[in-house]
């Protein structure tokens, strides 16, 4: 045996009942962590029906009981060893597992920071149970008969109570609870087809039916995270290349001060990964407010030989064998799914969406598509139409997105409305204004017709529904800039220009690594970085664009995410922010006086545009009010 000149001086074996605290160290945080480790044993077993009882916040007593396979005799005195597992068998199993647990440590690092009793029955018969207890001891441990229902019962009372060091650290009743109540919600979540129970001293907190069907899955949802959740949330579901994405997709409207409402999915098991985290901020860049968190219940489905879940002892951290193409796939989901977020003449509830794959909306000059019952009927249309005497002045109206350089703002101004009072020219006719359908609700177009502005700052417009609010500059500003963004993306290339004196980085190796192995990508977005050395770049052309950034961040950051992603965004991001800056320019401004046709065709165009329910900064742009809602606020019908 070599010899080390250490503090404990010699080398040698732990004792077991110490190397099993060390590893509760690493699975045992708090309650909450002792919770999701039993919780997830309970769903490896089969069972139907799991029932978490809880004290002290956790600190006096975590039970939970669950209706599974239950554990034979012989097999109970093992169930509280290390390493110790009846889900795998060999490095193949590892490879594609997909029980939740498998390592065997839990319920023996558990059982040594606790006093933990373990009752488990096997045998339909209820007298046929069996009981192991240990309490914090390396001893052998103990089976004696106890009567028990098919299932297991696992106790565990005083939890830290022979490491006082660790005790005290726990918080005040209230927040591990909620702690524990957090790690009972995202369990709860992964299988809807289990009854779930959680009482807290001796309160049921939560008491949650099986179901599969739509409803119930999103009665779940409500129980567990508001009503406003699934209110506020757009289902989606789409399968491609191997990858299945499902779940609920919370409208940038509906965003949080904090990321507690996140809940990501891989073959069930909740996850809280990099590349997931940086694909779901990606796709909600362009439509959330600065500073806020956007809300999601997303389940990824794939084959378990593709992902990697021994990375951490708390499982919380997957790796994918293709990262890239898993970011890719959850990215253009999601930002297909926002980008379809916007007004349209039927919303289906999440519950009647039956589709397998989110499609971009396309539209084909070839086949004549229906037109909707309100252009039948003479809606004047912002463009690409005669057939209202309107039509001319509404192109104007809504022409000039063309330019995309700065110093060519002035062409993205919509042309001045003719000065309040000015009469009309002999031969221009004014339109009488367009209303509502007396009695086919189903004719009005989703926004509805326009009936006035208020202080030069809101569009009134009336829809089947009742009152729609419009702020016809945020709107505007939407539209403006998802044009702009369709032109470039439309052209054949992002303008470049090469920098008069290339700019010098001192880079590491692996940004180096990444420059040359990444150098493609790298063209492609029209930066061109050459290797000057082992540990120097030099940036010779950047977009045009974007010929006034700062050369050195905008490469740093692609270099990150391009090493971590595999892809990266940054040079989209740095055009997309100056367009927006465009199109807040060129929109049209508060104050400014709307005729009736102008104010439906930004109507209209809203209801085409992607994203439309929020400007570029993630402010709503629109809002609603039933009837009812306006009844109850004048007490009609009280």
């Amino acid at each position: 045996m070599t010899e080390l000149s250490s503090l404990s001086g010699r080398i040698h074996v732990l004792d077991p009942r110490l190397a099993n605290q060390i590893a509760a160290g690493e699975v045992v945080e708090r309650p909450s962590s002792v919770t999701k480790e039993l919780i997830e044993n309970a769903i490896d077993a089969g069972s139907q029906r799991i029932e978490v009882e809880i004290e002290q916040g956790g600190a006096r007593l975590i039970k939970v009981r669950d209706d599974g396979i239950g554990i034979g005799e012989q097999d109970l005195p093992l169930a509280l060893a290390r390493h110790a597992t009846s889900k795998i068998s060999s490095l193949e199993d590892l490879e594609g597992v997909s029980s939740l647990g498998f390592r065997g440590e839990a319920l023996a690092s558990i059982s040594s920071v606790s006093r933990l009793e373990l009752v488990s029955n096997a045998d339909e018969d209820p007298r046929q149970g069996w009981r192991v207890v240990a309490e914090g001891r390396g001893m052998e441990a103990r089976v004696t008969p106890a009567p028990h229902p098919r299932g297991t019962s696992v106790s565990v009372r005083d939890l830290f109570f022979n490491t006082p060091a660790r005790r005290k650290f726990l918080r005040t009743e209230k927040t591990e609870f909620a702690h524990v109540e957090e790690a009972f919600r995202r369990q709860a979540l992964s299988r809807y087809d289990i009854a779930w129970v959680l009482r807290h001293n001796q309160k049921v907190v939560h008491q949650l039916p099986p179901g599969n069907t739509p409803t119930a899955r999103e009665r779940r949802i409500a129980s567990l995270l508001g009503k406003n959740f699934i209110e506020h949330a757009r289902y989606i579901e789409r399968e491609a290349g191997g990858l299945r994405l499902s779940g609920w997709v919370g409208l940038p409207t509906h965003s949080r001060s904090q990321a507690d409402q996140q809940y990501f999915f891989v073959n069930g098991r909740v996850v809280r990964d990099r590349l997931v985290a940086h694909a779901v901020r990606q796709a909600y860049r362009d439509v959330l407010y600065n500073g806020r968190h956007p809300v999601f219940v997303l389940y990824l489905e794939l084959d378990p030989d593709v992902v990697d879940v021994n990375v951490h002892p708390t499982k919380h951290e997957v790796r994918f064998r293709d990262g890239r193409m898993v970011h890719d796939f959850l990215y253009s989901s999601l930002h297909h799914c926002l980008a379809a977020s916007k007004p349209t003449e039927e919303e289906p509830a999440a519950s009647d969406t039956q589709a397998n794959e989110v499609v971009e909306p396309t539209v084909s000059a070839e086949v004549e598509q229906p037109e909707p019952r309100w252009q039948q009927q003479g809606m004047p249309l912002s463009e690409g139409s005669d057939r209202h005497p309107g039509a001319e002045r509404v192109r104007r109206f809504m022409q000039g997105y063309q330019a995309l350089h700065p110093d060519h703002e002035e062409t993205l101004l919509t042309p001045q409305p003719s000065p309040p009072g000015q009469r009309l020219a002999a031969n221009e006719v004014r339109e009488a204004p367009l209303a509502m359908p007396a009695h086919d609700a189903t004719a009005a177009p989703p926004l509805g017709f326009a009936l006035g502005q208020l202080h030069g700052v809101y569009i009134l417009a009336q829809n089947a529904q009742g009152l729609v609010l419009v702020d016809m500059h945020a709107a505007h500003e939407r539209i403006v800039y998802e044009r702009m963004k369709n032109q470039l993306a439309a052209a054949k290339g992002i303008d470049t220009q090469p920098l008069l004196v290339p700019v010098s980085l001192a880079a590491s190796r692996s940004e180096v690594a990444t420059a040359e192995s990444e150098r493609d990508a790298i063209a492609q977005l029209g930066v061109e970085l050459d290797v000057a050395g082992p540990e120097t770049l030099l940036v010779r052309q950047l977009p045009a664009l974007l010929a006034q950034a700062d050369p050195e961040a905008l490469v740093r950051e692609m270099l990150e995410e391009l090493a971590r992603f595999g892809r990266t965004h940054q040079v989209e991001a740095r055009i997309h922010e100056l367009l927006s800056t465009m199109a807040c320019h060129g929109s049209v401004r508060a104050n400014r006086r709307l005729t009736l046709d102008e104010m439906n065709a930004l109507l209209r165009d809203m209801e085409r545009t992607e994203r439309s329910d929020q400007c570029n900064h993630g402010r709503p742009t629109w809002t609603q009010m039933s009837m009812k809602a306006l009844d109850r606020l004048f007490l009609r019908g009280q």
